[in-house]
């Protein structure tokens, strides 16, 4: 028997009465569609949900979703993120942040909830740039990029996110392209089921600052054979063909052509979401054009305990086994006297 959902809500109940004050053909309207069409389809209660943001562009959009929010301060979305989930373990807490935002100054809260895994749904929009701040270079900005705090070409590696995530021990990742809104919508949503920190990085075009940075993989006319779309249980196949694919040459992935040398479907590699190792999921996050396609889809989705369900179990077991019942138990407990 199908599901039968309790609440029927639709992407337009998700939608605030504010104007939406981002740059015309910014890549956050997409995103911001998507998580709408997302939530209208989890049949959670619209007062479960709880936004919350740092600073930046991605930061508004607390302020244009008709459920609750608080807009924080620079970098510490996740922390807050993570009192409002471990306070009330019922929301659905979202922290919406950009790649300056959650990499630089909010960096540590960004691995330590991840590590924690405490069950919120970080969705991170990567331009590449501080878009706000009128486009000085971020954490993830490539190496040589000319910006207006790197005149002469950024010196510094950048972050890559999926490696960052996998290495602070995160058990859920997963990327998308803003424009893919029916991707995109169907990621929150497994993002939202998952029980634990979830992390969805989305490639996401700044059209003042850094307009097209992600095209080279994205563009309409490459994409299909510059991305890959990872599906759990499901051969590793791409192309605008449908005839390329991956496979575990030795230690390292290696793409072939389905029919040259022998190469059959059966060959291919076969994406495993939910595999505990992170080995291949840790190659496949990092894959970069044009040695490889870049990895779209729930790359990594594997289940543990959460950091509030472990708090509430053992708030518990300490109140089982505590002779401190109230406050006159606490008062009157350890070295006490009596003054006459």
């Amino acid at each position: 028997m199908d599901d039968v959902r309790t609440y029927k809500y639709t992407p337009k109940d998700f939608k605030s009465d504010q104007e939406v004050r981002w740059c015309p053909g910014c890549g956050d309207h997409a995103v911001l569609n998507a998580v709408q069409k997302a939530l209208s389809e989890l049949d959670v209660p619209r007062e479960k949900f709880a936004f919350i943001s740092g600073i930046g562009c991605s930061s508004r959009f607390p302020y244009y979703m008709d459920t609750y929010g608080f807009h924080g301060i620079h970098g510490r979305a996740a922390a807050i993120a993570s009192g409002v989930k471990i306070a009330n373990p019922e929301l659905s807490v979202w922290d919406i942040t950009g790649d300056g935002d959650a990499l630089a100054i909010g960096g540590n809260h960004f691995i330590h909830a991840i590590r924690r895994n405490i069950d919120i749904n970080i969705v991170l929009f990567n331009n590449e740039i501080y878009g706000l701040t009128k486009g000085q270079y971020s954490p993830t900005s490539q190496k040589g990029l000319v910006t207006k705090t790197s005149p002469f070409g950024t010196v510094e590696e950048p972050f890559s996110v999926g490696e960052l995530v996998i290495g602070a021990k995160g058990r859920f990742f997963a990327r998308t392209v803003d424009a893919n809104v029916s991707l995109s919508t169907q990621i929150y949503i497994e993002a939202a089921k998952h029980k634990g920190t979830s992390v969805v990085e989305v490639l996401q075009n700044c059209v003042i600052f850094n307009d097209g940075i992600h095209d080279e993989v994205a563009g309409k006319d490459v994409r299909d054979d510059r991305t890959i779309i990872l599906k759990h249980g499901e051969p590793m196949i791409f192309g605008k063909e449908n005839n390329k694919g991956l496979i575990l040459d030795g230690l390292k992935l290696k793409v072939v052509r389905i029919g040259e040398k022998g190469i059959t479907e059966k060959n291919l590699l076969v994406h495993d979401a939910q595999e505990a190792n992170p080995g291949i999921q840790y190659m496949l996050a990092n894959m970069r054009y044009p040695e490889y396609p870049v990895a779209l889809g729930v790359i990594r989705n594997v289940e543990g305990p959460t950091y509030e369900t472990d708090v509430e179990n053992q708030i518990n077991s300490v109140r089982e086994r505590t002779p401190v019942k109230c406050m006159d138990d606490l008062l009157m407990s350890g070295s006490t006297w009596k003054v006459e």
